[in-house]
Order: C-alpha cells, then structure tokens, then sequence
C-alpha cells in the first residue's frame, strides 16, 4: 500500500562551504527511510536519523560555495521518456544552468512538487535555465508517461528504470533518495543539491542566484 502524500516541507538553508558526500557505496547499501524523501519504488518514507548515509548532519539542503570549490558530474545522458528512439544529454545544454530532477510516478513527494517544479522553470527558463527529470524505478513507461501528462510537466526527463543514467553523479552525490533535484551552474558544476520534495519558494532563488553568477 502506498504511503500518504507528504505535507509540504519545511524550509532548511545550510549556506557556505560544500559538504563532502560519502561514496556510493555507502549510499547504496543504507535503508534510507526519511520524512524527506522516497527511498525505493514502494513509496517509502523515511527517517531522518539515517540522513547520514547521504549527507553528514542530516541537511537536506547542500549549496556548494564558492563556485570554484563546486565539482563536475560525469557524462549524463539517455532516452527520451517522451519521444522513443531518442536521446537527451546533459552536453545539449551547453552554457546553460540546468537543474535536474529524480522522480517516479510511484513517489508521493514526486507528485507534491510537480507544480512547484514546473513553475520555477517557467519562471526562470529565460535566464538560460534547463530542466531534466530523470524518471527511476518504473518499469511500465506509459505510467511515467501519464504522470508527466497529468502534472503539465513541459521539460523533457531520461527514461532511466534501472538507475544506469545516474553512475554520471559518480558516487559523489546521492541517488537513493527520491525525489533528490541537483543544481548545475553554465559550467555544469554542482552547485546545490536538495534531497527532499521542493516548493517553488525554496527552488527558484537559487536558480536565480547561480544563473546572476559571471
């Protein structure tokens, strides 16, 4: 039975240094269990006592600053969930800001944040801004299909079930919690991660912020 729908989330600010990420690993064989957050395709939601797994102290909000302290993620690229046959990449946005998101139609934050998601890249896709989901964990792509249909999601997501796409985030950022959104600057550089369900009023400034960057 899936979990009810989660209210919407407090907001958390941890502003300053990056936070070192634990490897992959690490990550991989954790119960994540947090309030933040699905772990897993059954809709779990989880404790934020096993926050540490993924980011020491239990933030759930990591902004990597100053930009010269920020990392690049690996090669990002895969099918078009939308369009069969066809590819997205990260290198297709080029000199952009692009913010990238991992959803499944199965998790109850994932449709919580949907509209807040869209809203600020409606907001803010004239600034040079791209949005990319990455759809994990549905085997039957016509669900994931329909969720980006009945949520008026207009950027394109990876069709990725099996999780391949996010070996790119090379074990340095997480990928077991879901959903889970990345910030990249124009030089496709991390500069914040979110692991829980955004408001539109937590996601949008830093977007901002990082597109005002010279």
């Amino acid at each position: 039975m899936n979990a009810p729908a989660l209210p919407r989330k407090s907001r958390q600010r941890v502003l300053g240094k990056p936070t070192r990420i634990l490897p992959l690993v690490a990550i991989l064989t954790a119960i994540v269990v947090a309030a933040s957050g699905c772990a897993t395709g059954t809709d779990a939601v989880a404790s934020g006592a096993n926050f540490d797994f993924v980011s020491p102290g239990g933030q759930t909000d990591i902004l990597y600053d100053p930009p010269e302290s920020r990392n690049m993620i690996g090669v990002l690229a895969g099918p078009d969930l939308m369009a069969d046959g066809s590819d997205i990449s990260l290198t297709d946005y080029a000199g952009q800001v692009v913010v990238i998101n991992l959803w499944g139609q199965w998790c109850a934050p994932c449709r919580s944040e949907a509209d807040d998601l869209e809203r600020a890249y409606e907001a803010t896709e004239s600034l040079g801004v791209q949005f990319l989901g990455i759809n994990v964990r549905d085997p039957q792509r016509d669900k994931a299909q329909d969720f980006v249909v009945d949520n008026n999601v207009s950027y394109p997501s990876i069709y990725d079930p099996s999780m391949r796409t996010l070996t790119a985030l090379g074990g340095n950022y997480p990928t077991s919690v879901i959903p889970s959104t990345l910030v990249l600057d124009r030089r496709q550089r991390v500069a914040a991660v979110f692991l829980r369900a955004l408001l539109t009023e937590d996601l949008q400034p830093v977007i901002e912020r990082v597109a005002a960057e010279r």
